[in-house]
């Protein structure tokens, strides 16, 4: 993903509708085909963006539906109940680079690099050290009053600690930021950008603009999770998914959330089993 576009300086829209001045220093007016010009630009600008936003929206919706279907299917059986931990994540990661590939778009950075994988470490950890005492004090308090926690904890079977790590990284952690940081935030980053202000020659408000795609893809995000879980209180995967849409846009790339991801996810199992 591409970073914000950069700030223009907001033209006065009286001075903005005066003739502008040649080097001979005559007005000269904007022609008639200057103006079609513009608003053929601007009509293609907002088909682009209507076209972008029913295809988010159905993607979105088809991708949840389907594993809600694939969670809940009549195949019933241990080796079904395998293959689904893998087909779930290749639902997401399929439904998130395929139409980025048809639309013929960058998709965004894994952030591999040097300096890209410093700040992500940097951020990542930082993030972990505010959230995560945190965690640990709500579980506590809930424990200490004979509550269980909210969220469903799944540990591994047969004290298969290594493989289940490695599950809720490569597998959990990937498939869920690539589909909604990946594909779901950067498409509302590419929506914002193409809204009514640029039409007016304003530059975009790029502090709103970043905040609109982390608080809607922290909502679809958490949306997700009561659809496919069936619980109410998996909407307080609406917490981390804004931490998670916050380090989408604070590095510019997919290695920060991956990475708090899996740690959150690992994390808040062993702290919950461990006060149990």
């Amino acid at each position: 993903m591409s970073d914000s576009p950069g700030h223009r300086d907001i033209a006065d829209p009286a001075r903005r509708a005066q003739p502008s001045l040649a080097g001979d220093g005559q007005a000269h007016l904007p022609t008639s085909n200057n103006l079609s010009e513009l608003d053929s630009g601007k009509s293609k600008q907002f088909r682009r963006g209507g076209y972008l936003l029913a295809e988010t929206i159905l993607v979105t919706i088809a991708v949840i539906l389907t594993i809600r279907l694939l969670s809940r299917g009549s195949i019933s059986g241990a080796l079904w109940g395998r293959a689904f931990w893998f087909v779930a994540p290749a639902v997401l990661v399929a439904a998130a680079l395929v139409p980025t590939i048809i639309r013929r778009e960058r998709f965004a950075q894994i952030g591999l690099s040097a300096r890209q994988v410093k700040l992500a470490l940097l951020t990542v950890c930082g993030a972990c050290a505010v959230v995560f005492p945190a965690t640990y004090a709500g579980l506590w308090l809930l424990r200490y009053y004979g509550l269980e926690p909210p969220l469903r904890v799944v540990l591994p079977e047969n004290r298969q600690w290594l493989s289940w790590v490695v599950y809720e990284f490569l597998y959990v952690a990937v498939a869920e930021e690539v589909f909604f940081r990946g594909y779901l935030q950067s498409n509302i980053l590419r929506l914002t950008d193409s809204m009514k202000w640029r039409s007016r020659g304003w530059p975009a408000p790029s502090g709103l603009q970043n905040w609109v795609s982390i608080v809607l893809s922290a909502g679809c995000f958490a949306g997700a999770h009561i659809i496919v879980q069936g619980q109410a209180a998996s909407a307080l995967t609406f917490l981390p998914g804004l931490i998670l849409g916050w380090l989408f846009i604070r590095t510019r790339s997919l290695l920060a959330p991956i990475l708090f991801h899996g740690l959150a996810n690992t994390c808040y199992c062993i702290m919950a089993a461990a006060l149990a």
